[in-house]
């Protein structure tokens, strides 16, 4: 009990954190990216109903870790299930529920997020959440969606801090609105680049005249590549980049990034496998190229209220986007994933960990001169 509460003030001190030490995001600072508008927050929240929530644990000088929950909408998503696909850029990496989504094309529990070590305790929390819930009361089988990246360099992970208890806690302390960024939930450990890393969000909205279809992004970087923001070659510029290691030992290429990709457009899994594809070349734009070691997963629903499947229904009809209307929802998720992937270094601050190990933020001054230098 101790250890649960101690986590709960956690959430609270990194969040302070993040504010008092001025962090912002690429565009708070002054660089937008892409043509299309943002969401009110900028964030996966600006999608309606959803919500996201963090459990961040940082304790001594070895507990980098934490959870994060993201719940499509707010009714029982057991019995209102989410239309859903999973896409594998590389597949070095440990997600739970997969094969029923691909065979099914639905999702029926929040998505969560945690360390590689902790899927187990992932699916624990989210599976007795989803056997709280009313109507659910005679459920023998849920099919829990859980991704992690590795932030064992940071974290004790072999000490598997994370509890059930703790996810629940996540999903039943999700909210919409603005989202906490940076080292914070699963990204409390993590390593970008060979800088901090962490969670980071973004959104786009489409103009009326392209269907004015919203569509929010959350990331958990922990990968590695050559760094660009935006156009320009930061990690070249700042000689830190993965490959560099074979003229002087610095860092290590492999690691993995979770891309969760949301919309109110009306798609169904087909369509939504195409869109989670487009998420990994918004990851290509920043550098990464899902090397060997890396497990880089992207998750994409569809919160279409019309769309979502009664499980008690013996069928239903939904309304589904031609595939002529899809390329402007293809360019907006190109987008927000990138600068979701960008806003996680921005928003990550210097963090010392397991074994005195110290990861350095991203050094933003020089990156913003770069930037207004190119």
């Amino acid at each position: 009990m101790k250890r649960y509460l101690f986590t709960a003030i956690c959430i609270m001190v990194a969040t302070t954190a993040l504010v008092a030490q001025g962090r912002k995001t690429l565009r708070e600072w002054g660089f937008p990216t892409g043509i299309f508008e943002t969401g009110r927050f900028n964030a996966i929240t600006d999608v309606p109903g959803v919500t996201v929530g963090h459990v961040t644990c940082f304790e001594g000088d070895s507990i980098r870790t934490g959870v994060t929950a993201i719940v499509p909408h707010q009714g029982n998503i057991f019995r209102q299930k989410v239309p859903a696909a999973i896409y594998v850029g590389n597949g070095f990496g440990k997600i739970a529920g997969m094969t029923q989504v691909q065979e099914l094309g639905n999702i029926e529990t929040p998505v969560i997020l945690t360390n590689t070590l902790s899927v187990a305790a992932g699916i624990e929390g989210a599976v007795r959440y989803t056997l709280m819930q009313p109507g659910c009361e005679y459920e023998n089988s849920v099919n829990a969606v859980v991704g992690e990246t590795n932030d064992g360099r940071l974290n004790k992970i072999r000490q598997m801090y994370i509890t059930p208890e703790m996810v629940i806690d996540a999903i039943k302390n999700a909210h919409g609105g603005p989202v906490e960024q940076g080292n914070v939930g699963a990204g409390t450990g993590t390593i970008c680049f060979g800088f901090k890393g962490g969670i980071g969000t973004s959104s786009r909205v489409l103009p009326e005249s392209l269907g004015g279809y919203t569509i929010g992004v959350l990331v958990q970087t922990n990968y590695g590549g050559v760094l660009e923001i935006d156009g320009v070659q930061v990690g070249q510029q700042l000689e830190k980049y993965d490959f560099i290691d074979h003229l002087r030992r610095t860092e290590n290429v492999d690691g993995s990034c979770m891309m969760v990709v949301i919309t109110n457009a009306p798609l169904d899994s087909r369509n939504l496998e195409r869109v989670a594809k487009r998420a990994m070349m918004g990851l290509a734009k920043t550098g990464g190229i899902a090397s060997n070691g890396s497990g880089d997963y992207v998750i994409a629903l569809s919160v279409a209220p019309e769309n979502l499947i009664d499980s008690k229904a013996n069928k239903y009809t939904s309304s589904v986007l031609a595939n002529g209307m899809m390329s402007p929802i293809f360019a907006a998720t190109i987008e927000a994933t990138a600068e979701a992937l960008w806003n996680s270094l921005f928003m990550a601050e210097t963090m010392t960990g397991r074994n005195g190990n110290r990861v350095e933020a991203l050094p933003v001054q020089k990156v913003l001169e770069m930037l207004r230098n190119r």
